[in-house]
């Protein structure tokens, strides 16, 4: 029976994690290169000596839909982001409180053992005694 380890499995999701990554971010290297790269290079046509000309509309309303989106995607992850903040923030201080009370319950646990312990050995002594008592009393 041919069983996959937890190593091999976790190594594969691994690779396919970074073989996922590097693909997305080639994609968007290719986005920025081949449809938003010559919107930072003038246009021959706009570029006068001296002074400024007037930019192209479709240029610039592609400029603004890629801002627009950029703002949009941005904002969301922002807001994601410091929602998974204050989640985290609010377990921290779950687990702190936990940890107190398993620290309280351990001492009372820790407490509790050492009296029965004395309570057991003042018991093994009474009785020790209570047979010496009784072994004296028979060979006497």
């Amino acid at each position: 029976m041919n069983a996959i380890r937890p190593e091999k499995v976790e190594s594969i999701d691994e690779d396919q994690n970074a073989d996922a990554v590097s693909e997305v971010e080639a994609g968007i290297r290719d986005f920025v290169r081949n449809d938003i790269a010559y919107l930072r290079r003038p246009a021959p046509s706009m570029v006068v000596a001296g002074t400024d000309a007037a930019v192209d509309p479709a240029a610039e309303a592609t400029v603004n839909n890629v801002n627009s989106l950029i703002q949009r995607v941005a904002g969301t992850s922002l807001a994601e982001i410091e929602n998974l903040i204050s989640e985290l923030e609010s377990l921290r201080d779950i687990l702190h409180a936990e940890g107190q009370r398993v620290q309280r319950e351990i001492s009372g646990y820790a407490q509790l053992s050492q009296a029965a312990m004395k309570s057991t050995r003042m018991i093994a002594d009474n009785v020790a005694q209570w047979k010496r008592t009784a072994d004296g009393l028979r060979h006497s």
